[in-house]
């Protein structure tokens, strides 16, 4: 077997997928507190006041710790899913819970990691695609814990996917160009009807941009079918979540995860599909 199509096949993609969903569950727990932590320096900053002075926090500095107890993570229990099952998802030292989430970020950024494989097949691109994936995973992550869509993601995920699309890497530039504009003016003309007519807030500037990253990625032309789909799964969930007491009074269902997830279907599908599906191939 040639060595390129073995180191993309989906099984070995779907590996390093694994250690992507370390990495990332890294990402969604320290991001927003890294960008939280600049803000107040930043406000200190222009009021004059002295700023926290606590040491500095970093995607790899200081190292893992236990929330509970601050055992430092050693590197076997580290290991991607097999640590957490080993562990019997407790910490070795003071025995408190670990999240079932880090496991589950773990498997499914492999997933699509090995979807991407099989999809794309053994050619650099997939490369390409799978930090597409990863990307979308972070950013779920972080938007269904704290509602914020940083633009540290949003805005390279927006500028790679033309980039990408002018390399002739996915799919036609005009395309994408096109698709970066009605992504965000879709959300943008969406957002100010309904606080116009509600004097309220539906979405966050984050969704805007997101969604004109995967017009970027897929085309103008899946544009309807991602809101359409973002939309409906959001729904459900929101009612679900309001009919169990899992959504608190005041508190919404973030848009940003539906969208991404909406996005992968469209990928994984296929725009031919997903036009046959809406009847409009």
């Amino acid at each position: 077997m040639p060595v390129q199509e073995l180191f993309l096949s989906p099984f070995v993609l779907a590996l390093f997928g694994l250690c992507v969903g370390s990495f990332l569950n890294v990402v969604i727990h320290r991001l927003p507190l890294i960008l939280e932590r600049g803000w107040k320096m930043e406000s200190a900053d222009l009021l004059g006041v002295v700023h926290d002075e606590s040491p500095a926090l970093t995607l790899s500095t200081p190292r893992s710790r236990c929330p509970s107890c601050g055992h430092a993570i050693r590197w076997y229990e580290n290991v991607p899913v097999a640590s957490w099952l080993w562990l019997r998802a407790r910490c070795s030292a003071c025995k408190a819970p670990i999240s079932a989430r880090y496991p589950l970020i773990e498997l499914a950024t492999a997933a699509l990691f090995g979807l991407v494989g099989w999809h794309v097949g053994a050619q650099p691109v997939a490369i390409v695609w799978c930090l597409f994936c990863a990307t979308l995973v972070a950013l779920s992550g972080i938007d269904w814990d704290t509602t914020l869509l940083p633009d540290n993601i949003t805005l390279p995920l927006l500028w790679a996917g033309i980039v990408v699309a002018a390399l002739g890497w996915t799919i036609p530039l005009g395309d994408a160009v096109w698709g970066a504009v009605a992504g965000y003016l879709s959300l943008w003309s969406v957002y100010w009807a309904f606080k116009l007519t509600t004097g309220k807030e539906g979405m966050g500037f984050g969704d805007f941009k997101l969604l004109a990253a995967l017009g970027a990625w897929l085309g103008w032309k899946m544009i309807l079918p991602i809101v359409l789909g973002a939309s409906i799964i959001g729904a459900i969930v929101g009612i679900g979540m309001k009919m169990s007491s899992a959504l608190r009074e005041g508190r919404y269902v973030p848009f940003g995860p539906f969208l991404a997830g909406a996005g992968l279907v469209v990928l994984f599908a296929g725009q031919a599909r997903v036009l046959g599906w809406l009847r409009w191939a």
